[in-house]
């Protein structure tokens, strides 16, 4: 029975995507497709629910006159059936109208719903652009998709359930002791005024709390997971103290908020109660005096206070229910902040693959800015023969990083045409570009599984011998063997680390190259590719690369000119515009920067003062 309420709504719907809208409601409404069914069924059920137990407190009072006026020795014969259907009406159809309630509530809704939430954050998060990753903390993105997973679940049941609960509640006694003498309705309804005054003042001010609150979270969050992904340069340069402190000035800040809530808290809880004390007695002091008056039976009294002593819990209960409503909303407002941010690059409707027959790549007068209006690369015009092997050089900011960036489609041209084989990059699907391309760079980071996870990135299907054909051509062979992870996995079972970092530079880079070898696009581009190996490594595994970069159109860019002196044309690059290209022979025949820079070298290696590792944007 669980297993098929658990079954109803699937938490990992297959649809694609889409971006979600800006506004609240839409926003949750987006996130509510598919749980319409279930919520309606859920509503109905608190309804009947709700309107039982009222219903009940009636029946109390009805009781109450009975004991007091009828014969004790008739009084089964007299109200027998009355008795015995309330008696299958609480032992019988409440415990199942509850049951069902529970079963829709906690196990179709409550854990299904959120999580199906995060899938679709989490896809079209996948999808975003490099610049959003770039201007946001990793922990905070992860912290504002689950926080707002939650926040949207929360505010669609308390609102279809708990709230609509409240309204047949309140109204159920209204009508029932305005029923027994419309004066004692008065008390009740100027308290439910005071309430919901109550509830106007204090929720606006405990939303926009949640709202800074939530954003104060993920900012906490956010510096506490930068300082775990960068424990090395912690350590390294001694800063335990000062990372604590940064962490520090974050949680001080989600601190401010809370302390700022709990003052709400106080001041609501105190006048909340208040409140209920002067609606008991002014209900009780009421209904003696009618019951004096001959107005009302004992019995309407015990309905009455009985219901105000219920109200009296409930009510409390309530305003922490809208409360969090409203800390919810705070919470989903400052997650739609995130999760609904237009992506920069986004693929045209209907946009076919990308079809590659020969690999000839064309930039044709390409202008991109990183949108400051000039610089970074300006009318550039550069082509690539099919199975050309260039090389890329330039000193810092040139602009070689961000070509490829561009050829990658991480960002979109603001000026020019890149194709290949003729083909618009802008106009294919960003998936099909990239994986008619191979990539090393220079700062590989690995996944946080197991080698061979890592290894397999490059080709999912891979077989077991192929996966093993590409470390040992890589290097990889000789160290995995050796791998050991704190879980006792072993071989190409060991997992590596957040990053990566269980394992050397050098080892990483051989990693990274396997999974190049394995995927074996027809487009390779090598950004220092060989930079964190030894010259032994280094030359054992050049021959690979050689082999690997045969009949693919190739670019590589590399700090080390040695490297990459015997590719077919060398392209200088300065300022955003290519300067020089040739042979190396020619440049250096040339006499120009080329030539400048190789003179520069020591033992092959560029100046620190002439290029450092990466152009920045």
């Amino acid at each position: 029975m669980f297993r098929w309420f658990e079954r109803r709504l699937d938490p990992f719907p297959p649809e694609e995507p889409e971006r979600p809208p800006e506004r609240l409601l839409a926003f949750c409404l987006h996130y509510t497709k598919g749980a319409w069914p279930y919520l309606a069924v859920a509503t109905v059920l608190m309804v009947l629910i709700a309107s039982i137990e009222v219903w009940m407190f009636s029946f109390l009072g009805n009781i109450v006159d009975w004991l007091s006026t009828q014969n004790r020795a008739t009084f089964l014969a007299d109200q027998g059936w009355a008795l015995a259907g309330m008696a299958g009406l609480i032992l019988i159809l409440l415990p199942t109208l509850v049951t069902f309630h529970s079963l829709l509530n906690h196990q179709t809704l409550m854990g299904n719903f959120p999580m199906r939430i995060r899938w679709l954050a989490h896809r079209y998060l996948l999808k975003q652009s490099m610049p959003f990753y770039q201007d946001e903390f990793a922990g905070r993105i992860a912290t504002k998709v689950m926080q707002t997973a939650l926040a949207v679940r929360e505010c669609v049941i308390k609102l279809f359930d708990v709230l609509n609960y409240v309204s047949v509640y309140f109204l159920g006694t209204l009508i029932l002791v305005a029923s027994a003498d419309w004066r004692l309705a008065v008390p009740l309804a100027l308290w439910l005024l005071g309430y919901l005054g109550l509830l106007r003042v204090f929720v606006p001010i405990m939303s926009r709390v949640s709202e800074a609150q939530a954003d104060a979270r993920s900012q906490m969050t956010g510096r506490i997971v930068d300082s775990y992904s960068n424990i090395q340069t912690l350590k390294l340069f001694s800063h335990a103290r000062r990372e604590a402190e940064f962490a520090r000035e974050g949680m001080s800040g989600f601190m401010d908020t809370v302390h700022r809530q709990m003052r709400l808290v106080t001041g609501l809880y105190g006048l909340l109660y208040l409140l209920n004390a002067v609606l008991l007695f002014s209900i009780g002091a009421l209904a003696i005096r009618l019951w004096l008056e001959s107005a009302i039976t004992v019995g309407a009294i015990a309905v009455a206070i009985g219901l105000v002593m219920r109200l009296w819990g409930m009510s409390q209960w309530i305003m922490w229910e809208v409360s969090s409503l409203f800390e919810n909303i705070g919470t989903v407002q400052d997650g739609m902040a995130t999760l609904s941010k237009p992506r920069q690059v986004e693929d045209k409707t209907d946009a076919p693959a990308l079809s590659l027959t020969e690999g000839a790549l064309r930039f044709d007068h390409v202008n991109f800015h990183y949108g400051k209006g000039s610089g970074v690369i300006d009318a550039l015009t550069l082509d690539i023969a099919p199975g050309e092997k260039i090389g890329l050089i330039g000193p810092s900011g040139a602009g070689k990083s961000t070509l490829v960036n561009l050829l990658l489609r991480f960002y979109d041209v603001e000026g020019g045409v890149i194709t290949i084989d003729g083909q618009d990059i802008a106009t294919v699907t960003q998936e099909s570009l990239r994986a008619q391309i191979g990539m090393v760079t220079q700062d590989t980071a690995l996944l946080h599984r197991s080698i061979r996870d890592n290894l397999a990135y490059g080709r999912p299907e891979a077989t077991e011998a192929e996966l093993w054909q590409a470390a040992a051509e890589a290097h990889v062979a000789d160290f995995i063997g050796e791998l050991r992870d704190s879980a006792g996995r072993h071989g190409m079972d060991a997992h590596v680390g957040e990053r990566g970092v269980k394992l050397s530079g050098g080892q990483r880079q051989r990693i990274a190259i396997a999974r190049v070898m394995l995927k074996d696009a027809p487009i390779l581009i090598l950004d220092e590719a060989t930079s964190a190996l030894d010259s032994d490594v280094e030359a054992a595994i050049q021959d690979n690369l050689d082999r690997l970069m045969e009949g693919k159109t190739v670019i590589a860019i590399a700090h080390r000119l040695s490297t990459i002196a015997a590719m077919d044309r060398l392209i200088v690059m300065d300022q955003g515009c290519i300067v020089e290209q040739g042979s190396h022979r020619e440049l250096l025949e040339r006499g120009g920067l080329y030539a400048r820079l190789w003179r520069r070298q020591s033992g092959g290696m560029l100046d620190h003062d002439i290029e450092a590792s990466a152009d920045a944007p």
